[in-house]
């Protein structure tokens, strides 16, 4: 890239940085510019076309400290158009970034687009992906910690390291295919292996030194399957969850969710040699399974041991995560502690249960939630919103609770009110496992059993310290509850994790409303925002 045209693209960030309500001059800013194209990677044996970030596939972590402004330069030179997904980051007032395609114009191929946001009030662990086109099958993902700003005392003493560790199942069938299968109205089937860091087994490796502890961001960026992750001879003590200091139990095994982040700490306290780290699915017919390495400094002792097998049972990971609940004395991105919100005490001022489905329509697989199967606009629907332009979606399209109706197709949107407190329930009546994410929010994991949810069920919610993170997981035919204090405004997805199903339908936008136009409650549209479909032309 010449000199020339690089001096006009920081030009042009700075212009967009000053005049941009988004972001706040006294906080510091984090530059990022990725090129976005398609190249050769052979993760499990055979070359395949793969979506590089930089020529890196996984793409480049980034680091950040709390309320830092981010700003990303994304230039697609893949033939189609491409966005880029924030899991986790919450987009404070700011859906307009939130890099999925309800909220934010595809960056046409040949194009650039720049990201600006600020990790406003957040530390923890996530990951970023594309979210167009099924192209988070072919790769474009990575790792995003915002570190803790250091007046603030993290419950743990620094880490010796500090490890990102992005595992996921893995297909060896491009992406273009598999959407080619989705589209005709086919299942994918199941995957091929599993990568850790975009690499198969024995690949990869961390090095320790004995005596020293280390902490592991573990991000599950697969397309469908839950994962279990055990260290061979070691102990993991959880301490983070998609932002949220734990109460620091020890496990021996993690069963880590399509779409989950979990942070250990792993002590080197064994005998120098190497040890594995197995991962393997979990509620699956099938089992994969593949291994990583931990390498102890100056040990020439290679790998030994037998590959230790996944707990079974649903109960038991039910159990488990049942133990992770959020530590009530730890500081958070503000200096008081984090169980200082009394959200057990608060009024529920309404009830949402949704449950999916799957079902043909129209002689073609479809999945949906309360028998609505999501169908992308012609425009982003948060464009449509912000211009008032009509005939895009329509408001209480997908209904509060199911229907037991044939599934129909619809541009499904749930309206809610700014400052509203909301219970949702999930209810899984199907046997596979599910994980639901919503963008631009936590909620508090409160319960979660089997069978059927009732209102007696709340009588085992837990009130005090219950776990706050962004994506939880739905056991076969059981029910998990959540709170929302919806305190964010904007146009919200809630999604299935379970990739096919979320592209086939199994998703929908929370409209978080109020009349207000103040900038104190929802930021204007950035400068630089593209706009396409109906608001194409408009004028920001």
């Amino acid at each position: 890239m010449g000199i020339t045209k690089i001096l006009l693209i920081i030009t042009t960030i700075v212009g967009l940085i000053i005049s941009n309500d988004t972001v706040r001059a006294e906080s510091p800013y984090r530059f990022f510019t990725w090129n976005i194209t398609y190249g050769n990677i052979n993760p499990l044996g055979i070359t395949q076309q793969g979506i590089l970030i930089n020529g890196k596939f996984p793409g480049p972590d980034i680091y950040s400290v709390t309320n830092d402004n981010i700003i990303v330069n994304v230039f697609n030179n893949l033939p189609e158009p491409f966005l880029i997904s924030w899991n986790g980051i919450q987009q404070r007032k700011n859906s307009f970034e939130d890099g999925v395609y309800g909220t934010t114009c595809p960056i046409p191929p040949g194009k650039n687009f720049t990201y600006i946001m600020q990790v406003k009030d957040q530390i923890g662990s996530f990951f970023y992906f594309p979210s167009l086109a099924f192209h988070r099958a072919a790769g474009a993902f990575g790792g995003f910690r915002i570190l803790s700003r250091p007046q603030i005392p993290v419950p743990f003493p620094e880490p010796a390291g500090d490890f990102t560790v992005l595992i996921g199942d893995w297909y060896k069938t491009t992406h273009s295919k598999l959407k080619a299968i989705l589209d005709g109205g086919h299942k994918i089937g199941f995957p091929d292996g599993i990568l850790i860091n975009g690499k198969g087994p024995n690949k990869e490796s961390f090095t320790f030194a004995r005596g020293k502890t280390y902490r592991m961001r573990i991000s599950n960026v697969g397309l469908q399957n839950t994962l279990n992750f055990q260290i061979q001879g070691h102990v993991m003590k959880l301490v983070e969850v998609e932002g949220t200091h734990t109460m620091q139990n020890t496990y021996s095994s993690l069963d880590i969710h399509v779409g989950q982040t979990y942070s250990i700490l792993v002590t080197a306290d064994q005998p120098p040699k190497d040890y594995y780290i197995s991962i393997s699915t979990r509620f699956t017919n099938k089992t994969l399974k593949t291994i990583a390495v931990i390498h102890y400094e100056n040990s020439s002792n290679s790998l030994s041991g037998i590959f230790t097998k996944a707990p079974t049972t649903v109960n038991w990971s039910m159990d488990q995560a049942r133990s992770i609940r959020t530590n009530l004395t730890a500081s958070g991105p503000r200096p008081n502690p984090q169980g200082s919100y009394p959200y057990g005490s608060i009024n529920v001022t309404r009830t949402i249960m949704l449950v999916s489905s799957s079902a043909q329509v129209h002689g073609k697989q479809r999945y949906g939630v309360n028998s609505v199967s999501f169908v992308n606009a012609d425009t982003p629907l948060k464009l449509a919103d912000y211009f008032h332009i009509k005939g895009v979606f329509r408001v209480g399209s997908i209904p509060d609770e199911p229907s037991h109706k044939t599934m129909s197709l619809e541009t499904s949107v749930m309206g809610a009110d700014y400052r509203s407190f909301v219970e949702v329930v999930f209810q899984n009546e199907e046997n596979i496992l599910q994980s639901w994410h919503l963008d631009g929010y936590n909620f508090f994991v409160v319960g979660m059993d089997e069978g059927k949810w009732s209102q007696a069920s709340r009588s085992q919610y837990n009130l005090k310290d219950a776990i706050w993170r962004c994506t939880t997981q739905v056991y076969p035919k059981s029910w998990t509850a959540v709170y929302i204090a919806l305190d964010n405004v904007g146009m919200w997805n809630m999604r299935s994790e379970f990739w096919a199903r979320q592209y086939l339908g199994e998703q929908f936008y929370l409209r978080v409303y109020t009349t207000s136009t103040s900038t104190r409650d929802e930021y204007r549209i950035p400068k630089n925002a593209l706009l396409c479909g109906k608001a194409e032309g408009s004028e920001i």
